[in-house]
């Protein structure tokens, strides 16, 4: 996927022609759409059909029948840029990570407790004396997260390097099973 959005990013006609920014959320350098034939290529949506099915049997003993992906875009975040709070459609996304800077830069308050800089972070409620309303996930290479499309999150923005910070992220509709929740 990366060797893909770099052979993309050279030709400036076809960025702006998968420009999928627009349609987003994201105050980010380039949100890039996933052209069906290359997610043909990969086999993208079959592969993303396994691993929800997987997700499906694990968490509510359910299979899946089928899956209609509504959209796959590669997201290009550099310093300062930032994913706001917000939702995705569909039923079920994911959001995976092909590259990520090694420094995401300090907290600007010395002794402050953790450091939120280029964090995925879910929200869900409000916060109470018995549970935690948000998850920060500290991105790595490699990480893939699947979520229901309803619940809200946000990717902080970063300060401590130049690097680009990338991802995938996918919109789908499922099919599945009737089985018990």
């Amino acid at each position: 996927m990366n060797a893909y959005i770099e052979s993309i990013i050279t030709d400036q006609e076809k960025v702006k022609s998968l420009d999928h920014g627009a349609r987003l959320a994201g105050n980010v350098h380039q949100e890039i759409l996933l052209e069906p034939e290359f997610m043909q290529h990969i086999r993208w949506v079959e592969y993303m059909g396994l691993v929800c099915d997987e997700w499906l049997k694990c968490t509510r003993n359910r299979e899946l029948k089928g899956i209609n992906m509504i959209h796959s875009w590669i997201v290009r975040q550099f310093k300062n840029e930032y994913n706001p709070v917000h939702h995705h459609s569909g039923h079920i996304s994911g959001v995976g990570y092909l590259k990520v800077p090694q420094n995401m830069g300090s907290s600007n308050q010395d002794g402050k407790p953790g450091n939120p800089n280029g964090k995925l972070v879910f929200i869900h409620g409000s916060p109470n004396v018995f549970c935690e309303s948000t998850l920060e996930i500290q991105p790595e290479v490699g990480d893939f997260y699947l979520f229901p499309s309803y619940l809200q999150h946000a990717v902080y923005p970063f300060s401590g390097t130049d690097e680009e910070r990338r991802s995938v992220s996918f919109n789908a509709v499922m099919d599945a099973d009737a089985a018990a929740y």
